[in-house]
């Protein structure tokens, strides 16, 4: 005689600890760890309201920085020779050398200050914040404009006088003086803020801040579609 067969045992059946149980009404569920805010700053910077505050600092410093602008090129920009006449009881001045290039000098000089300004401050700019953002780069461009029409209107003022026949008279008939400080290119106004973005932009390009791989943040290994690493 064969032992009778033994009937095989009963799926297993899951337990009602690992049974899965719906969330409770009014439950939220807790924010993963990447998603942590410390207050101040989060994933994609400091805030709105902290660039913007920073961004109107910059704008005001370059702004000012002006000043500094307009002084070297009143002291290093060449002085344009004009000389006064009489004919027909009326004064007139012209140049003294027609053929000189001192106005051309005038607004390479300036050109030549505002580009090197709109490097450093974009340098300056880059080491305080190597972050960068939108507000900042606007504050560039916005500071070295108004930093230049400073900077013009400044070395207009330390410069010689305005009213050329009134110069003309002091000094007398025939005797060369200085004509006005005179910025005949309006476009070297720009030259600061288009200096600054470009260094900036350059800056940001080679030493800024780089965003991490996906797969750098879980210890190298990229996962699969359901956080499992792929083989």
């Amino acid at each position: 005689m064969t032992a009778p067969l033994t009937p095989p045992p009963p799926p297993h059946e899951p337990t009602s600890h690992h049974a899965w149980q719906p969330p409770a009404a009014g439950h939220v569920a807790p924010a993963p760890h990447d998603a942590a805010w410390d207050g101040t700053y989060g994933q994609d910077g400091p805030g709105m309201k902290t660039e913007v505050r920073e961004a109107a600092v910059i704008t005001v410093a370059v702004t000012l920085a002006g000043v500094l602008l307009g002084v070297l090129w009143w002291w290093l920009a060449p002085h344009v020779p004009l000389v006064g006449d009489v004919a027909d009881k009326r004064w007139i001045v012209y140049l003294a050398d027609s053929e000189g290039e001192q106005a051309i000098g005038v607004d390479g000089t300036f050109t030549l200050l505002a580009v090197a300004f709109g490097a450093v401050s974009a340098l300056a700019v880059f080491l305080w914040r190597r972050r960068g953002g939108v507000p900042l780069v606007v504050a560039l461009g916005v500071g070295g404009l108004l930093g230049s029409l400073l900077a013009w209107k400044i070395g207009v003022w330390l410069g010689p006088a305005q009213d050329v026949i009134a110069h003309a008279k002091a000094v007398g008939k025939g005797v060369r003086f200085s004509a006005p400080l005179k910025l005949g290119a309006k476009g070297a106004l720009l030259a600061w803020s288009l200096a600054a973005l470009v260094v900036h932009l350059g800056l940001m390009a080679l030493f800024g801040p780089r965003d991490p791989e996906p797969y750098q943040e879980h210890g190298g290994v990229p996962e699969g579609p359901y956080g499992a690493p792929r083989a």
